[in-house]
C-alpha cells in the first residue's frame, strides 16, 4: 500500500516542481486539506462512497479548494485520490509528499536529543555541522533526553550520529577490548 501511495506523492511532487509552485505553501495547502478531511468522518464517507456520483464528489471538492483558496492543482491531485479511492489515505500521502518534496529540495530532516536544552548558537553550530555531514539543508527538531549523561545524540533519516558521552564511554570501551 505505501508503494501506491508513494507513486501519488510522487507524482504530486513532480507537478509541484515542474510548475515551480512555492513549497511551503504547497504543503501548507494540502495539509489543510487532509485536515478537513480527516477531522470529517461525514466528508470522507462521502468522497469515498461508490454511490455518490462523482460529480457530486467534484463538486463537494470544488466548494471546499473554493473555500480555503487552494490551487487547481491540488483540486486536480485531490480529484484523482477520489476516483482512486484513495482519499481516505490523503494524511498518508501527504507525509510522503513531503518527505519527497524535501528530498528534491535537499532538505533533510535531524532530530536532535540532548540531556538539557541547546542555545540558539548551539543549535545553529550543530545544524552547520550536520549540513557539512549530510551535504543537505538540516532541519532540524530538538527534545530533552534525561538518559543520556551529556552531549547530543542526532538521527538523520537511518542514520544516527552520536555525540553523547555513554557513545563516546561506548566506543572507548570496545577500542580497549579490541586493543
Amino acid at each position: 500500500m505505501a508503494a501506491v501511495l508513494g507513486r501519488y506523492a510522487r507524482a504530486y511532487a513532480d507537478v509541484a516542481v515542474k510548475n515551480k509552485l512555492n513549497p511551503e505553501k504547497t504543503v501548507a495547502e494540502f495539509q489543510q486539506m487532509a485536515d478537513v478531511v480527516n477531522s470529517s468522518r461525514e466528508l470522507r464517507n462521502v468522497l469515498q462512497n461508490p454511490a455518490v456520483s462523482r460529480e457530486q464528489k467534484l463538486k463537494l471538492l470544488d466548494s471546499i479548494i473554493q473555500h480555503i483558496g487552494a490551487t487547481k492543482m491540488l483540486r486536480n491531485f485531490l480529484a484523482v485520490l477520489i476516483d482512486n479511492r484513495r482519499i481516505g489515505n490523503i494524511g498518508d500521502v501527504l507525509e510522503q509528499f513531503k518527505r519527497e518534496l524535501d528530498r528534491r529540495m535537499g532538505i533533510a530532516e535531524a532530530k536532535v536529543s540532548s540531556v538539557r536544552e541547546l542555545s540558539a548558537a548551539e543549535k545553529k553550530s550543530l545544524e552547520q555541522q550536520l549540513a557539512v555531514v549530510t551535504g543537505k539543508i538540516v532541519r532540524a527538531t530538538y527534545s530533552q533526553d534525561p538518559g543520556l549523561l551529556g552531549g547530543v545524540l542526532v538521527r538523520v533519516g537511518s542514520t544516527i550520529y552520536d555525540g553523547s558521552v555513554q557513545g563516546r564511554l561506548q566506543r572507548m570501551r570496545q577500542e580497549l577490548a579490541s586493543a
